[in-house]
């Protein structure tokens, strides 16, 4: 028997997915700009296509990033995707050696013990069909966890798992009668024939041995097809559409295409390759501090694909980058959700932003005249010429000590350098990309462009890891752009800067914009153990925990930010240290109001240790220092 009725579901949905999955990935790639259609073309022949094949393979398969963090929920994952792709695979060789024709159709090798019921007695093929058992019971085991975890998460390790709409559930339920209606249908076959392996034929002759087992087999195998076929239809309008996107995104992201500043066809792959799996919650502080459960990024993606307004959920986010690092796809969330706060309507002016972020500090940006859209706040001057730029930024300002001992530094360090915010000035223009405001964000980094250019300096040194990171990425400089602990470790290095051994006990906090957000996770770490003892926490490097008072989040109340806060000292001071160091102004500023614990900036702790005849002037009158003019207007 070559054919019978039950397999024109399975048939009606596999074909389905494929035309679908085919069509969707060419509108990708028409839609995607020249430079990244390229990009993808070399990267789809080129040598990269090794590398995707590989990711594809320990990532998409084995689950491995998942199985090194949570080895549970890595087998649940990595039981359902590679036991299944060993299911076909084994099942198309399978039909291909032991069927009547070679080069069968798919529904054949999906189905092969109904059209092939006496197979398996003995030999080589009572061996393979221990293989095809095997593969069945390893795909059972992780299927069990996984239902076992839609009703106590904390049984695979995770505290919370994300809601599910209606369809959703339908193709979860689909999804989980696939695998058991197959054990069902081949059991019964089994029992019929007197055939099969440990696990169908054991079941099967307890089965047949009180139930008509012929006559049984059949509805289950109906039910095994009318489970495909229904998974494959629901997939493109749920969240299983991941499986297929996975892959492009794969060779996409290898390629070299990356998300920019602009919605485009890369943000949708990105969107569509969320499978919803919820690891992003348990490693949002907003949740286990805050006990804020319903904004994560799993939700923003989901809101997405459902053409949802997803405003309150795209500004209700610390911005630190925690989900990116968890994120088993490798889904750019941050990038994303920068674009979303973009496309939505903005939810305040960029005066009361300001106001809200440096409540302590004059408004640096004068209303603009509603009468003239050309009106620009911003005075332009010819800076004197210099080596080095400081640029404090605004939180620097309001943490003064910092601003202060770079000031030591610099002058113990013997540079030629000007301070380019000194009287005030201008922020880099964070704060209002944070809220969508893309125009002012522009001028300000226009202006601040002209002025560095101008000064002819070779490098830009900021104590913010916010201004950092936006001179790194968001502005077009010739010059290179150095986070203060890097230019710190520079000095000690080629000897500008001499220091003494404090011999206290430290531990870092690694901020979230120098650390998970710039890759700058050593230097810091490095000039601290020139000076004091540092010790481990637990939360080093990608790992590290946001202070609490990011200004990417301008949803949650001053309370909230204050436990999230807490929380995180707590954990920081654990092993009592003398100091807890950071290196960003507001980790410090936000961190010295949830603990007793000394909290102190590296900046300040190297400038302890300078060893004093290093220092050669008077900090009121640096030597070294080029007088500028304010570049903001009284």
């Amino acid at each position: 028997m070559q054919f019978d009725p039950f397999v024109i579901p399975f048939n009606i949905g596999l074909y389905f997915i494929l035309i679908y999955a085919v069509v969707r990935s060419v509108i990708w790639f028409n839609d995607l700009s020249r430079p990244d259609k390229l990009r993808l073309q070399r990267g789809f022949f080129g040598k990269t296509f090794g590398q995707s094949i590989k990711e594809i393979f320990l990532e998409s398969l084995i689950h491995r990033k998942i199985l090194k963090s949570n080895p549970r929920l890595g087998y649940m994952h990595m039981s359902l995707a590679f036991g299944w792709f060993l299911l076909i695979l084994f099942g198309t060789i399978e039909a291909d050696v032991f069927g009547a024709h070679h080069l069968n159709a798919p529904y054949k090798s999906i189905f092969f013990k109904f059209f092939n019921p006496e197979h398996g007695r003995a030999g080589f093929e009572a061996a393979y069909s221990f293989l095809m058992d095997l593969i069945l019971a390893f795909i059972l085991s992780g299927l069990l966890l996984a239902v076992i975890k839609r009703f106590s998460s904390k049984v695979v390790g995770m505290k919370k798992t994300t809601k599910l709409r209606v369809l959703d559930k339908v193709a979860l339920t689909s999804l989980w009668l696939i695998f058991p209606s197959r054990l069902l249908a081949e059991s019964f076959t089994s029992g019929a024939y007197g055939t099969g392996s440990f696990l169908t034929g054991s079941l099967g002759s307890v089965l047949a041995s009180f139930l008509p087992a012929q006559e049984m087999a059949y509805p289950f195998w109906w039910l095994y097809s009318l489970s495909l076929g229904t998974f494959f239809i629901l997939l493109p309008l749920t969240r299983y559409m991941h499986i297929p996107t996975e892959l492009f995104l794969i060779f996409a992201r290898n390629s070299g295409i990356k998300t920019g500043d602009q919605p485009g066809a890369f943000r949708e792959i990105q969107i569509y390759s969320c499978s919803s799996c919820g690891i992003c919650i348990d490693a949002c502080q907003l949740n286990f501090s805050a006990g804020i459960t319903n904004i994560q990024s799993a939700y923003l993606m989901k809101g997405i694909r459902n053409n949802e307004n997803v405003s309150d959920i795209a500004f209700n986010c610390l911005m630190c980058g925690r989900c990116d690092q968890k994120c088993p796809v490798g889904i750019e969330l941050t990038p994303l959700r920068m674009l979303s706060r973009r496309a939505g309507e903005t939810v305040e002016s960029e005066q009361t932003i300001l106001k809200k972020y440096f409540p302590d500090r004059k408004s640096v940006l004068p209303a603009r005249p509603a009468a003239d859209p050309s009106y620009t706040f911003l005075k332009q001057y010819e800076p004197a010429k210099t080596d080095v730029i400081y640029f404090a930024g605004c939180m620097t300002h309001l943490t003064p000590a910092i601003k202060n001992s770079m000031v030591a530094i610099l002058e113990a360090s013997g540079v030629r350098y000007n301070f380019l915010d000194e009287m005030g000035g201008v922020c880099c223009g964070r704060p209002l990309m944070l809220a969508g405001q893309d125009r002012e964000a522009r001028e300000l980094i226009n202006h601040n462009s002209q002025l560095i250019w101008k000064s002819g300096a070779h490098t830009l040194v900021t104590s913010c890891p916010i201004c950092y990171k936006v001179f790194k990425e968001s502005y077009y400089l010739d010059v290179e752009v150095l986070h203060h602990s890097q230019f710190i470790k520079n000095m000690i290095e080629d000897g500008s800067l001499k220091l003494n051994f404090l011999r206290r006990k430290v531990t870092y906090h690694a901020p979230c914009e120098l650390g998970r957000g710039s890759g700058v996770y050593d230097e810091p770490k490095d000039v601290l153990r020139y000076v004091a003892r540092l010790q481990e926490t637990g939360f080093e490097d990608k790992n590290s925990l946001c202070c609490g008072g990011s200004l990417g989040n301008i949803k949650i109340s001053s309370r909230q930010k204050s436990m999230i806060a807490h929380d995180v000292a707590a954990e920081l001071t654990k092993d009592n240290p003398d100091i807890l160091a950071t290196s960003c102004p507001l980790c410090k500023k936000t961190l010295a109001a949830a603990t007793t614990t000394k909290v102190a900036d590296i900046s300040e702790i190297v400038a302890d240790a300078i060893i004093k005849p290093a220092i050669k002037k008077k900090l009121t009158e640096p030597a070294g220092k080029v007088k500028m003019q304010a570049d903001f207007q009284n």
